[in-house]
């Protein structure tokens, strides 16, 4: 071979900069959480799934995005800090008064017609909110022919919801809300105070059954008559959030009722005509379709 017929190196145009490469890491690295757990994150919304993942990353004391993959792959207790990360605790007892008194008003009334209620809490977190809407339902007569399905992927959140157990530094506040939220008893009335913690009265958790539940893959399980996910959807992109309201449509009796988050709205999705808005600011919706 002749020096002009020799293959020459070839030469790069374009020199990729720190954002494209962390953009083909984090790509890799969802690759090998998929692979290796059939978790798949390529539909969150890709501002908040960077912003986790460089959280992640600050907490593990690595230098780069690339060193959490191995790590992923061969090390199960790394993967659930990572799902740790990745999941929405952020709640409290009665979030949202105003939510919670709407539900009882306009929502409850109607549950009080059937004989047996289904209930599936998507999102629920460490359980504050599960609790909170199994006080209410006792107070209208309701919690003895419920049903409550509180389901989460991350296991250490949903270890925490089951016991029930709560630091009592937030009791005040959570009795303001109680009390915003249109309690009829006294907030003291559902948990026992002892060492700095408020524990869950058992009579609340006996309607209440916790499950591991992926909404990114797992189907519906049971026919619901209210369906709530708050603040979950605002985490995912269109196509994730419109197979997430598919699934719960699914889920759905007819006239069943959806509650979702502030942020969340259905007003922008495929199943926008599938349900009638009962209260708008609080994102109460009714379906209204057989599909």
């Amino acid at each position: 071979m002749t020096p002009s017929t020799q293959a020459k190196p070839q030469v790069y145009s374009h020199r990729p900069n720190e954002d494209e490469v962390m953009a083909l890491e984090i790509k890799l690295l969802l690759q090998a959480i998929a692979f290796r757990y059939d978790y798949d994150f390529s539909h969150y919304a890709q501002a908040s799934l960077t912003r986790r993942i460089n959280n992640c990353l600050k907490k593990s004391q690595l230098n780069n995005i690339a060193e959490m993959i191995p790590k992923v792959l061969h090390q199960p207790e790394f993967f659930e800090l990572f799902l740790k990360e990745m999941s929405v605790t952020v709640t409290e007892m009665f979030r949202d008064p105003k939510v919670f008194k709407e539900l009882r008003n306009k929502v409850f009334t109607q549950l009080k017609t059937y004989s047996r209620i289904n209930i599936w809490h998507a999102g629920c977190a460490t359980g504050e909110e599960v609790y909170s809407l199994a006080i209410m339902l006792k107070e209208e007569g309701l919690l003895h022919r419920c049903q409550i399905y509180a389901t989460d992927f991350n296991n250490q959140s949903l270890k925490v919801a089951e016991q029930g157990i709560y630091k009592a530094e937030k009791i005040s506040e959570y009795t303001h809300n109680y009390q915003l939220a249109g309690g009829k008893a006294s907030f003291a009335d559902y948990y026992q105070a002892k060492h700095g913690y408020a524990k869950i009265h058992n009579d609340l958790k006996e309607h209440i059954t916790f499950a591991h539940h992926n909404l990114i893959k797992d189907q519906c399980f049971a026919q619901m008559h209210l369906i709530i996910c708050r603040n979950v959807l605002i985490y995912f992109d269109k196509t994730l959030q419109n197979n997430v309201l598919s699934l719960f449509n699914q889920s759905l009796l007819h006239r069943g009722y959806l509650l979702l988050g502030d942020k969340e709205s259905l007003e922008f999705s495929k199943q926008k005509n599938n349900f009638d808005t009962i209260a708008k600011d609080q994102r109460i919706y009714q379906k209204i379709s057989y599909e």
